[in-house]
């Protein structure tokens, strides 16, 4: 593929803000559209792009990319037509914050590492004007779980919230698992339901200690569990059974094979 130019990249945004403008005003469906009717469909798109990039094929991720910016410059359009902002604004203060943000490249700021730019990230964020005024403010409070729970901890150890050394959180990992045995012992659900989230914090602990995204490892997982479970069906089905016929041995069985297949 042949690079393009900065003003080809121009020109090509261009090209899309002109088509947009044109959709707000002649297609019923575009015109209707407001911030809070496209914030379902936004957060699809995000998803998609997530699985594109999971999947990692390049005409997929090319797709979903463009539906998201798509999402970004109808925002930024209703925010023109509210006079409150347009896409120039946006981008602007974009610029603004990576500039302000990264003091080691505009600034006189030296960093050794990619561990201490994001450190100094964290703390340029609580200075800047209108910022988060605590460390954890600025976690959204719709992430999904899981990935709350890994950026909540990932803003804590940034200002020094942390192990002093990581294999001290599998004592952690312990002490809540044992938690989780003792609650279930008890019988009561609230406590179970409590005890469980603890470990389960702990575990995204320790995957963030070790380098390891919880999520896109709980992912590879789960398609690793739906291969595996999918091969174990296809097998029941050549044999003219159904799973529910099969004792969990003989699932465990093809099982096995599923994971040498």
């Amino acid at each position: 593929m042949n690079q393009h130019t900065r003003e080809e990249k121009i020109e090509a945004l261009g090209r899309v803000i002109d088509t947009l403008d044109i959709l707000r005003v002649k297609c019923p469906w575009d015109a209707k559209q407001t911030n809070e009717s496209l914030r379902p469909n936004t957060i699809e798109e995000v998803y998609e792009l997530a699985q594109a990039l999971l999947d990692g094929k390049n005409a997929d991720i090319k797709k979903e990319l463009g539906d998201v910016l798509l999402h970004i410059l109808f925002y930024s359009k209703i925010g023109e037509e509210k006079n409150d902002f347009d896409i120039v604004d946006v981008a602007d203060a974009l610029n603004e914050k990576l500039i302000f943000r990264h003091p080691h490249v505009f600034g006189q700021v030296h960093v050794d590492n990619a561990d201490e730019v994001t450190q100094n990230w964290e703390q340029l964020k609580l200075k800047e004007k209108g910022g988060n005024r605590s460390v954890l403010a600025g976690v959204p409070a719709t992430l999904p779980a899981l990935v709350k729970a890994f950026r909540i901890q990932e803003k804590a150890a940034n200002v020094g919230f942390d192990w002093e050394d990581r294999s001290q959180v599998w004592d952690k990992v312990s002490e809540e698992t044992e938690e989780v045995k003792e609650a279930i012992a008890t019988g009561h659900a609230d406590d179970i339901e409590a005890e469980f989230g603890d470990l389960i914090f702990s575990v995204v602990n320790a995957a963030r200690l070790y380098g390891v995204n919880p999520e896109n490892a709980l992912e590879r997982t789960n398609r690793k569990f739906i291969a595996r479970f999918n091969y174990l069906e296809n097998a029941v089905k050549e044999q003219g059974r159904h799973l529910k016929d099969l004792s969990l041995a003989e699932m465990d069985e093809l099982w096995n094979k599923a994971k040498k297949a």
